[in-house]
C-alpha cells in the first residue's frame, strides 16, 4: 500500500507535502508549525496531503519519545521546564506536546499550566505544542498520535504531558518510548496508586518537592516497596524512584541520566522497536474503534484477522493504515445494508 495507490489525490498536493516533510526531518522550525497544523486539519480536501505527510515521516521518527503523567498539582510542567533547560545544556533538541483539559464552551485548550513551560519558549532548539485533550475525557485526544510521530522525525526528545493521572491516561503508553511518573509527596498511600494500576505502567518514579523532606522520603520510599508487589510492564527491570525539586532544578541531571539509561535498556534488547510497533498496533484498533465501534471493526475478521491486516504494510502510517481499513468497514456496512433483491422491494 502506497500514498498514491491508496488514493491519487493531487500530484501537486502529495509532492508538496513530501516537500514539507523533508524540511520536518531537517529540523527547520516554520515546517514542524505547518506540519503540525497540517496534521490536525481534517477537512476532507485536505486529507490526502496530510496522510502523504504522515506516510513521508513514518520512516524516519529518530526522537525519544517520552510520556509524563501524575496527579494535577504533582509540578509536572514545572518538571517539563527543568527537564528541557537540562537536556538543552545537553546540546538536545526538544518537543513538548502538552494535553490540556478542554474547555467546556468552546472546546479549546484552557493552558493554564503552559505558563510555567515558558523559560525555553524562545529557544530555537525547543518547540512546545499545546492540544486539548477534547472528548477524551482526560486522555490522549486522535491528534496527539500524528503530531507526536511529526516531533520525533524533527527532534531528539519529544515529550508528551497528560492531563492528570488514571486508566484515561494509560493510552499514553501506546505512544511513548519510557512513561515517567511525578509523585506528590503526601497526595495518597500506596494502596490508591495499585487500585489506579498506576504502579504497572511507569519505566522510571520522580518524587517531585523533595524539598519537604520527610514526606518526600516517605513516599519514595512507598514506591519503591509497591514495585514488588504488583505487576509491571517490564517484568525484567525494576523502575528506578528518584527524588528532586523541579523547582530548585535538584535532582534533574539524574532523571536525565535514567532517561538516557532507559533509551539503551530498549536499545541494547530490542524492546524499543517492540514497543512502538504494538504501539502502533494499539493506535490503529483504538481509532477504529472510536470510528466504528465493536460491530464495525468485527467486519474486518477475527483479532487475528485484524493483526494480520495492521502488520501488512508497517511503512505506512497510523492514519494512512485506519483511512484504508476503515474503507474496508464502510464498504462491508453498505453491503450488509442493501436488499438482497431490490426488484422485489
Amino acid at each position: 500500500m502506497t500514498a498514491d495507490s491508496a488514493n491519487p489525490g493531487s500530484r501537486a498536493e502529495l509532492e508538496a507535502a513530501r516537500k514539507l516533510a523533508e524540511r520536518v526531518c531537517a529540523g527547520e522550525r516554520s515546517a514542524i508549525s505547518q506540519a503540525l497544523n497540517a496534521v490536525d486539519d481534517n477537512r476532507p480536501d485536505h486529507r490526502e496531503a496530510r496522510l502523504a505527510l504522515l506516510d513521508a515521516v513514518a520512516s524516519h521518527a529518530r526522537g525519544v519519545r517520552i510520556g509524563v503523567t501524575g496527579a494535577p498539582g504533582a509540578g509536572k510542567s514545572t518538571l517539563l521546564d527543568a527537564l528541557v533547560s537540562g537536556l538543552r545544556e545537553r546540546d538536545r533538541s526538544v518537543g513538548v506536546l502538552a494535553v490540556d483539559p478542554s474547555s467546556q464552551r468552546t472546546g479549546g485548550a484552557l493552558l493554564g499550566d503552559r505558563m510555567r513551560l515558558s523559560s525555553s519558549a524562545r529557544d530555537a532548539g525547543v518547540f512546545l505544542r499545546s492540544l486539548a485533550a477534547r472528548d477524551q475525557l482526560g486522555g490522549l485526544s486522535e491528534v496527539t498520535g500524528p503530531s507526536l510521530d511529526i516531533l520525533s522525525a524533527a527532534l531528539d526528545y519529544v515529550f508528551v504531558e497528560t492531563v492528570g493521572v488514571g486508566q484515561s491516561e494509560a493510552q499514553v503508553i501506546d505512544v511513548v518510548d519510557t512513561l515517567v511518573f511525578v509523585a506528590q509527596p503526601a497526595a495518597g498511600d500506596l494502596i490508591q496508586f495499585m487500585k489506579a494500576g498506576i504502579l504497572e505502567w511507569p519505566d522510571l518514579f520522580f518524587v517531585n518537592k523533595s524539598d519537604l523532606g520527610d514526606v518526600a522520603t516517605r513516599a519514595a520510599a512507598e514506591l519503591r516497596a509497591g514495585l514488588d508487589l504488583g505487576q509491571r510492564r517490564d517484568p525484567d527491570r525494576v523502575p528506578p524512584v528518584l527524588t528532586g525539586s523541579a523547582r530548585d532544578g535538584l535532582g534533574i541531571d539524574a532523571l536525565i541520566d535514567g532517561l538516557e539509561e532507559h533509551t539503551a535498556y530498549l536499545a541494547a534488547r530490542g524492546l524499543g522497536e517492540a514497543r512502538r510497533r504494538e504501539g502502533r498496533s494499539k493506535r490503529i484498533e483504538h481509532a477504529l474503534q472510536v470510528r466504528y465501534g465493536r460491530f464495525g471493526v468485527a467486519k474486518l475478521g477475527s483479532a487475528k484477522d485484524l493483526a494480520t491486516a495492521i502488520e501488512a504494510d508497517p511503512s505506512v502510517s497510523v492514519d494512512r493504515m485506519v483511512d484504508a481499513l476503515g474503507r474496508r468497514i464502510e464498504r462491508a456496512l453498505t453491503r450488509a445494508e442493501a436488499p438482497d433483491d431490490p426488484r422485489g422491494a
